[in-house]
C-alpha cells in the first residue's frame, strides 16, 4: 500500500475559545485531487498550514513523508512589491537550492558509505525535481504563463501579481500543490488556463476555492470541513452535493429523536415524591450520560440570512448610454457603445483583467465621464455599488462600528433592528461583531460589506466581483437572494457558474475590441464561441491613472457646441419630471387595480380606474419618445461637423 504524502492523526486545534479540529483524522496520497469545503471561519486555511508546517497542532500528529516537497498559493497577494517577478519566482526555488547547495557541500567532503548513500539519495531528490535547471525551470513557467519578468510587482494589477504567485508555487514541481482560493483576482482566461494547468499537473493537489466550476472540474474527492470535524467524500462534487443534504437530513432525524429520548427522561425524573423514592438508580445514571451527550453536541450552524433592503421603484428607463468611446493615453477601453438598461433588467458584465469592465461600471453610474458620448440616470434610483465599499473598512474598528457606523441601530424593510441582531443574520455571533476588522478572514471581511451594503434600500444593486473568499453554502444564499431581488442588477463577475445563475443577459468584450450585450448567462456565451479580449499590457492596469469624477480625455480638435432652442431645450430640462410624476400616478392606480375586491364595486368606477390606467401608460410611453426624440437632436446637433 502506497503510504500517504499527509496523515493527520487525532489533531485538536483551537484559537482562543474556537475549537477548529476536533480529534481530526485526514490523509492524502500521491495524484489526488482534493477541495477542501466549509464555511469561513471553519479552520481551512489553517489547515492547510498544518499541512504545511508553519502551525503545530495543540495535540495530536501530522504526519508527513520525509521526502516531501509542498508548495503553496496563499489567499493573500504577494506582498514584497519592490521584487522583481523574476526574483519572485525564483524564490519558490528556495528548498531546491539549499539541497543542491547541501549536496555540494557533501560532494566535497570525506564520506564514509554511509555518506556516500546519503548523498546518493539526495542526489536523487534533486534530479526528481529538476534542481539541476533551476534558470531553466524559471524561463519555463515564465513562458507558460507571458510573465513579465523584469517588472516589479509594484507595477502589477491584483490579477497579475496573482499570475506570479501561481507560478512560483508550480516552478519548483511539488510533491503537493497547496491551493488557497486560486481564483480570486484571475481573469476567465486564466482561469480557464489554471484548471488545465491543474488537471495536467503529476503530483497532489489540495485546493479551498468558491468556484464551483473549478470544483466541478478538478475535484475527485471533497473533504468537508463541519464544526470541527471532518469527513471525507469520494466522487465528483455533485455526488457530495446530494449525500452531504442527505446527511443532514440524518443528523436531524437521529438529534430529534435523542432529544424526545432525554425531554421523556426529564419527565420522568421530575415526577413526585412517590415516583423518586421507587426510581430506578441505573435510569437516573442513563439520564446523565444523555444529559453529558446533549452537552457535547455541535448544534447544526444556521444559513445566513442576506436580506436586501427594499427601496421604492425605479423610473421605467434606468441608464442610457449612447456612443461612448473612452481610452486612457492611446488605447481605447470602449468604442462607440450605446445601452440602455430598464428597470428590472438583470445584466453580468465580462472580461478578462484590464480591459475597462470597472471603468464602463463607473462610466455607466455618472462616476467617470467619458471621453465621448453620453450616459443620462434615470429618475428615482438609488444605488448600491459593491465595490465603493472595499476601501471604505476600518480595520481597526469592530464589524459592528464598521456596519452600523456609530449607531446602535439599523433600519431593514422598515423596522428598526439592533445592530448585534442584524449582524446575526450574516454569522455574526455577538463575540464576532465586537471584533476589529483587522482580525477577520477575507471571507468574513466580504460579508460585512453585504451587511454593510444590503442595510441601505436601493432599487439598482451594482456588484463588482462580490464573490472573491465567499464561502459556496453564502454565495449560494446570495445567489438565491439575487434571484428573488425585484429591483436592477448589474454584476462583475468571474464566478462562472454565479453569472448563470443571477443574470438574464451578460455584456462581454470580445477580442475584436467590441462590447456585445448576449441574451442568456456565461455558459450561453460560451457556446457561440466567440473569445475575450485581452489587456495588451499586463501591468497596465495596475500603471495607469484612475480616473476621477471628471476624467476622460477630451475628443480630438472638439466641435463647437451645438444647441438646442431654447423652447426644446426646456421641454427637455422638463420631461424627467413630467416623467417622475406619470410613473407616481401609475403606481397609485395599478395599486388600486390590485386590491382585493377591486373588481367588486359598480362596472362604472371600474372602467374608469382601468381607463385612466391605459391612458396613463400612452401618455408615458409618448413621453419616453418625446425624451428619447429631443437627446437625440441634441446629440446630433453637438456632435455636427
Amino acid at each position: 500500500m502506497t503510504p500517504p504524502l499527509v496523515r493527520f492523526d487525532d489533531v485538536y486545534l483551537e484559537f482562543g475559545d474556537q475549537p477548529l479540529l476536533l480529534g481530526a483524522e485526514f490523509a492524502i496520497g500521491p495524484a489526488e485531487r482534493v477541495c477542501l469545503v466549509g464555511r469561513n471561519g471553519a479552520g481551512k486555511t489553517s489547515m492547510l498550514k498544518l499541512i504545511s508546517g508553519e502551525l503545530e497542532p495543540d495535540r495530536g500528529n501530522v504526519y508527513r513523508n520525509p521526502d516531501i516537497h509542498i508548495a503553496q498559493l496563499e489567499q493573500d497577494l504577494p506582498a514584497g512589491l519592490d521584487e522583481t517577478v523574476r526574483e519572485h519566482v525564483s524564490s519558490g526555488l528556495a528548498e531546491l537550492r539549499s539541497l543542491r547547495d547541501e549536496y555540494e557541500r557533501r560532494a566535497h567532503a570525506t564520506l564514509d558509505r554511509q555518506g556516500m548513500n546519503a548523498l546518493e539519495a539526495l542526489q536523487h531528490r534533486i534530479e526528481a525535481h529538476g534542481g539541476w535547471q533551476l534558470e531553466t525551470r524559471v524561463e519555463a513557467i515564465a513562458s507558460e504563463l507571458e510573465l513579465p519578468m523584469s517588472h516589479r510587482l509594484s507595477e502589477l494589477s491584483g490579477g497579475w501579481r496573482r499570475r506570479v504567485a501561481l507560478a512560483r508555487a508550480l516552478v519548483s514541481d511539488p510533491d503537493l500543490l497547496l491551493l488557497d482560493e486560486p481564483t480570486n483576482h484571475l481573469d476567465l482566461g486564466t482561469i480557464e488556463w489554471l484548471e488545465g494547468r491543474v488537471d495536467s499537473f503529476p503530483g497532489s493537489v489540495l485546493f479551498i476555492t468558491h468556484d464551483r466550476a473549478l470544483v466541478g472540474k478538478l475535484a475527485s474527492r471533497i473533504v468537508d470541513l463541519d464544526r470541527g470535524r471532518i469527513t471525507s467524500w469520494p466522487g465528483r462534487y455533485a455526488e457530495y452535493l446530494e449525500k452531504k443534504e442527505k446527511a443532514l437530513e440524518d443528523e436531524a432525524r437521529r438529534d430529534a429523536l435523542f432529544d424526545k429520548k432525554l425531554a421523556a427522561e426529564e419527565a420522568w425524573v421530575r415526577e413526585g415524591i412517590k415516583a423518586r423514592r421507587t426510581r430506578n438508580e441505573g435510569r437516573v445514571r442513563t439520564l446523565i450520560k444523555l444529559r453529558e451527550t446533549r452537552a457535547r453536541r455541535l448544534a447544526t450552524q444556521s444559513k445566513a440570512d442576506l436580506r436586501l433592503g427594499a427601496a421604492q421603484p425605479s423610473g421605467r428607463k434606468v441608464i442610457e448610454a449612447r456612443d461612448i468611446t473612452h481610452a486612457y493615453g492611446d488605447r481605447a477601453l470602449i468604442r462607440n457603445f450605446s445601452l440602455q438598461v430598464m428597470r428590472g433588467d438583470r445584466i453580468g458584465i465580462i472580461g478578462n483583467n484590464g480591459v475597462g469592465k470597472t471603468t464602463l461600471l463607473r462610466i455607466l453610474l455618472g462616476e467617470c465621464v467619458p471621453g465621448q458620448g453620453s450616459v443620462e440616470l434615470g429618475t428615482r434610483l438609488e444605488i448600491a455599488y459593491f465595490d465603493q465599499l472595499r476601501d471604505r473598512l476600518e480595520p481597526d474598528k469592530t464589524v459592528a462600528d464598521n456596519v452600523g457606523e456609530g449607531r446602535d441601530f439599523v433600519e431593514v424593510d422598515g423596522k428598526s433592528l439592533h445592530i448585534i441582531s442584524y449582524l446575526e443574520r450574516f454569522l455574526f455571533t455577538g463575540k464576532r461583531a465586537r471584533t476589529p476588522v483587522k482580525a477577520l478572514s477575507g471571507g468574513e471581511r466580504n460579508r460585512v460589506i453585504l451587511a454593510k451594503l444590503f442595510a441601505r434600500p436601493a432599487n439598482l444593486l451594482v456588484l463588482d466581483e462580490p464573490t472573491n473568499d465567499l464561502d459556496v453554502e453564502t454565495l449560494e444564499v446570495l445567489e438565491e437572494r439575487l434571484v428573488r431581488y425585484d429591483g436592477t442588477l448589474i454584476v462583475v463577475s468571474h464566478d462562472r457558474v454565479f453569472i448563470d445563475n443571477v443574470v438574464t443577459s451578460v455584456l462581454v468584450f470580445e477580442d475584436d475590441g467590441a462590447i456585445r450585450e448576449y441574451v442568456g448567462g456565461y455558459s450561453d456565451w460560451v457556446q457561440r464561441g466567440c473569445k475575450l479580449a485581452t489587456a495588451d499590457n499586463p501591468s497596465e492596469a495596475k500603471t495607469r491613472p484612475v480616473p476621477s469624477e471628471r476624467s476622460g480625455p477630451p475628443p480630438r480638435d472638439p466641435p463647437r457646441p451645438r444647441k438646442l432652442s431654447y423652447k426644446l431645450q426646456l421641454e427637455l430640462d422638463r420631461l424627467p419630471d413630467e416623467v417622475d410624476s406619470l410613473e407616481g400616478e401609475l403606481d397609485v392606480l395599478r395599486a388600486r387595480a390590485a386590491e382585493p375586491g377591486f373588481y367588486t364595486q359598480p362596472y362604472e368606477q371600474v372602467q374608469d380606474v382601468l381607463e385612466r390606467l391605459a391612458a396613463k401608460e400612452q401618455e408615458l410611453e409618448r413621453a419616453f419618445e418625446r425624451w428619447a426624440e429631443l437627446e437625440g437632436q441634441r446629440e446630433a446637433m453637438k456632435n455636427a461637423p
